[in-house]
Parts: structure tokens; sequence; C-alpha cells
């Protein structure tokens, strides 16, 4: 039975969630409690479950097809006409394959797309559209459609682009923590001059009293 980080460099890394898991690695976490099925992987196909059945030391079964059939490949392409720049697909992308900026066209890197399909409801203008990779019949499918080589450097983008993310939460927690910080300082400070100043007003009070008291002892 092998760990989950050599189970995860089994599966073909598009990070496309049709699992039901959030992404490959907690797939392979899964399979290594013995918590998920071997075959909840499309992308993969058939040859996927095979490579898992020998990894987990189960008996070979069909592809779950709740969660998808094995087919071609597929690349990702933006209408360059309708894209209205928000953003959405990149965020979307796992993989980092979408550039642009906000407002501005976006594209797809099309030797980068996992063809995971997470940037289509993501668009809100429906630009995007899926085109297949091979264009020869019949098209391969599954892992015959997917080199190691690139199921290796989508595993590698990917756990860049977390990274990275972790990184920016870490700097925006930072900056939010430091915002609250200082308005903590500055409310302390508004409190205590307003306690200070309140002290004051019942300091004058007292004083005004005792002088109003003195000058009628004093008066004849």
């Amino acid at each position: 039975m092998l760990d989950a980080d050599q189970i995860n460099a089994l599966l073909p890394q598009t990070q496309c969630t049709r699992c039901g898991y959030p992404d490959c690695a907690r797939y392979a976490q899964a399979l290594a409690r013995g918590e998920a099925e071997i075959n909840l992987c499309p992308p993969g196909g058939a040859e996927g479950v095979a490579r898992l059945a020998e990894a987990t030391g189960r008996p070979v079964i069909p592809l779950n097809p709740e969660h998808g059939i094995e087919g071609p490949r597929f690349w990702a392409v933006i209408d360059e006409s309708w894209c209205i720049g928000c953003t959405l697909c990149i965020k979307a992308c796992p993989v980092d394959s979408i550039i642009g900026a906000p407002k501005q066209m976006h594209t797809v890197i099309e030797n980068l797309c996992t063809g995971c399909e997470l940037c289509i409801p993501a668009c809100p203008v429906d630009c995007i559209s899926l085109v297949p990779v091979h264009a020869q019949e019949p098209r391969p499918t599954g892992w015959a459609a997917w080199p190691q080589a690139e199921a290796d450097q989508a595993r590698t983008r990917y756990a860049d682009r977390q990274t990275r993310q972790r990184r920016l939460q870490a700097e925006h927690d930072a900056r939010l923590a430091a915002k609250a910080k200082h308005k903590l300082a500055h409310l302390a400070e508004l409190t205590k001059t307003t306690d200070e100043d309140e002290l004051a007003r019942k300091r004058a009070v007292v004083e005004a009293a005792l002088a109003r008291a003195r000058a009628r002892r004093q008066s004849p």
C-alpha cells in the first residue's frame, strides 16, 4: 500500500474535483486512508483505475459513471470578443493557465490547461468553450491523452499556486491584524482622553461647589 503522496503521483492532476474531493491530493489522502473508491477519476479513465488498484491492493472495478466517463482531452478557449475581464476564470483556474488583468481580455495558455472545466461555470458571460486537444479520430482518452510529464507539471503548478495563495492570505491577515491593533490603540487613547476629560469635569464641579460654600460662609 502506497502512501498519499505516492498515490497522488499516480493521478492525472487535472484538479477537476469530479471525484468529489477538492483536489487530487485530497482524493489521494482519502484513498490512502481507505475512505474512497478507486474508480472516481474520469480523467484517469480505466488505466487510472488500474493504477490505483495496484497501488492500493484492491481489485480493478469499472469507472463510476456518476462522476463522469472517460473521454478525450479538451482545452479551454476564451472568446476574446465577449470577455469582459472580470478575472473570475483566473481565480477559478487551479494551475494558473489563464492570464489577463481586470477589465482586460483574458486568454488561456493551451499547453498549461488541464481541461478541468472549472473556469466555465465561473464565467458570467459564457465566453469560454472547450475544444479537443487531439484532432485525429478516434481521439485518445485517459492517460493516452494526458502524458505523465504534463500531469507532473500540473501538480507542480497547482502546488505553487496553493503556496502563493497561502502566502497572500497570511499577508492579508497580517495587514488586517495590524490595522485592528492600530484601531484598538486609537480607541484606547480616545477612551483614556474621554476618562481624563470626565474626571476634570467632575473635579471642576466639585471645586465650584466648594467655592460657593466658602463664599456663603464668608458672607455677613
